[in-house]
């Protein structure tokens, strides 16, 4: 082992701007854990405490009133899509489902033009996962406030999943899933805005999977739209998010940028 000569050893100075280096790098990496939950009972939560967030019984307009033309309109398209059983449709509203466990965002793979991998993208897989966190805090209000009985309880007929009680028993408006498809598509065409068109598509029609699923009504899964675009908002003043979001945003760029 040979031993540096005076002239060449580092001084003091050195050594202060190598560790102000690294430290702006250790700044500058993913904060999140490569280790992922696996379904909601160990899910994240979200970036905001109930009295930061958008309260959604405060600001969307009650379901259509029974009997209105509107909720004949969502109850005529409710049954007009049971005919789309064993049809690709109902089999991509089934697939629709997952929302829960890291690899949900898949359903953006097509759009984004990229398989998308979790362990590939750690912090932009945290972040979308805390906003279906952020999602239940908003939209429970509602859901318990307005507790509008789902198309399949109104009237039984065929549906993409076999429900659970816990899906029967809540709330039918606004449809959550519509919420965070179109909150993640928002998302995900500000990091990657050449893939806007295909993204929005996706995020459209991950909602309206819901309504053929036959899980929702049309009404609903608008409704949903309306809680996801205030999440969105809400969020983007939020450090946390913020910050996560510049971390996401590159590695999904590097992602992208590895496919091609």
């Amino acid at each position: 082992m040979t031993t540096a000569s005076p002239d060449r050893r580092p001084t003091a100075a050195v050594f202060a701007v190598t560790l102000a280096l690294s430290l702006v790098g250790c700044a500058a990496a993913p904060t999140a854990s490569t280790d992922f939950w696996a379904g909601f009972r160990d899910h994240p939560h979200g970036y905001l405490a109930k009295d930061e967030a958008p309260n959604a019984a405060a600001f969307l307009p009650p379901p259509p009133a029974e009997g209105s033309l509107r909720a004949q309109d969502d109850i005529a398209a409710y049954r007009a899509t049971r005919a789309l059983e064993h049809s690709p449709r109902w089999a991509q509203a089934r697939a629709d489902n997952e929302i829960e466990t890291p690899e949900a965002p898949r359903i953006f793979d097509e759009a984004l033009g990229i398989r998308f991998t979790p362990e590939q993208m750690p912090t932009l897989t945290h972040l979308l996962g805390r906003m279906l966190g952020d999602l239940e805090t908003i939209q429970t209000p509602a859901k318990r406030g307005f507790t509008r009985p789902r198309p399949f309880v109104a009237e039984p007929a065929a549906t993409c999943i076999a429900p659970e009680p816990w899906l029967a028993a809540s709330g039918s408006y606004p449809s959550g899933h519509a919420a965070l498809g179109w909150a993640w598509a928002l998302v995900l065409t500000e990091m990657a805005p050449d893939r806007a068109d295909a993204l929005l598509a996706r995020g459209l029609a991950y909602g309206e999977s819901r309504a053929i699923c036959g899980v929702h009504y049309p009404s609903d899964v608008e409704a949903g739209r309306i809680v996801g675009a205030a999440l969105v908002a809400r969020l983007k003043a939020d450090p946390a998010f913020q910050a996560d979001f510049a971390v996401a945003a590159r590695e999904l760029t590097k992602a992208r940028q590895a496919s091609r």
